[in-house]
């Protein structure tokens, strides 16, 4: 796979260009594209920059991070505070993000979006109002491990780090769940399965497979 060097400006501004004119296959009038990859790589931050970049072109993208709906403490730890397998499989609500983020952008859905569900810091619920997302605008949704599930996403760009890049820019704390990572790899094959790569080991630059 050839990939070319560019800036992160760059970048996202050629994302925000595809994105204009993307039109989703089933017919839904808001696109959904899925920003995949683990914290280190900084998805959100890139699924930030797209949206800025989009509003010029008269789009009003809304950003939802899954890091906002993680199930409750009681859930998550379940199997104790650094259980792997608890966190690839149990610790993103798939269920809320699908009624309450991408139900609402289907075919003759009402188009407004719940941007966050649960705060991990409280353990409870935000009580965020939903985001009406005009038609034409796209759904930004940024995270780890979003490939493994059936989300109906129109485009997909993953955000990818070398086995000693991801160590290196995980906290020390959360080192446990580097495993999950090396899971997903093996298992989905994010690299090769999304739209769009993004090679991130250097932060400052980039390159892409555009």
């Amino acid at each position: 796979m050839r990939l070319e060097a560019i800036t992160w400006e760059r970048l996202a501004d050629r994302l925000a260009d595809r994105l204009r004119d993307l039109a989703p296959a089933d017919g839904s009038p808001w696109p959904r594209v899925a920003f995949d990859g683990a914290p280190a790589a900084r998805p959100g931050e890139l699924a930030a920059r797209v949206a800025e970049a989009l509003r010029p072109r008269g789009r009003a993208a809304v950003v939802v991070g899954t890091e906002g709906f993680l199930r409750p403490a009681s859930l998550r730890y379940e199997y104790g505070h650094q259980d792997v397998d608890s966190y690839y499989d149990g610790w993103f609500d798939t269920g809320a993000l699908w009624r309450e983020v991408l139900g609402p952008l289907h075919p003759g859905g009402e188009g407004r979006v719940l941007p966050d569900l649960w705060d991990p810091v409280t353990d409870r619920a935000t009580r965020s109002p939903a985001v009406p997302l005009p038609p034409g605008s796209p759904l930004l949704l940024h995270g780890p491990f979003l490939l493994k599930e059936a989300f109906p996403f129109d485009l997909t760009v993953h955000l990818a780090l070398s086995p000693g890049a991801l160590r290196r820019r995980t906290p020390e704390e959360e080192r446990w769940t580097l495993p999950a990572y090396e899971r997903y790899d093996r298992e989905i094959g994010p690299v090769a399965a999304a739209d769009v790569l993004v090679r991130a080991d250097d932060p400052r630059h980039p390159a892409w497979n555009g």
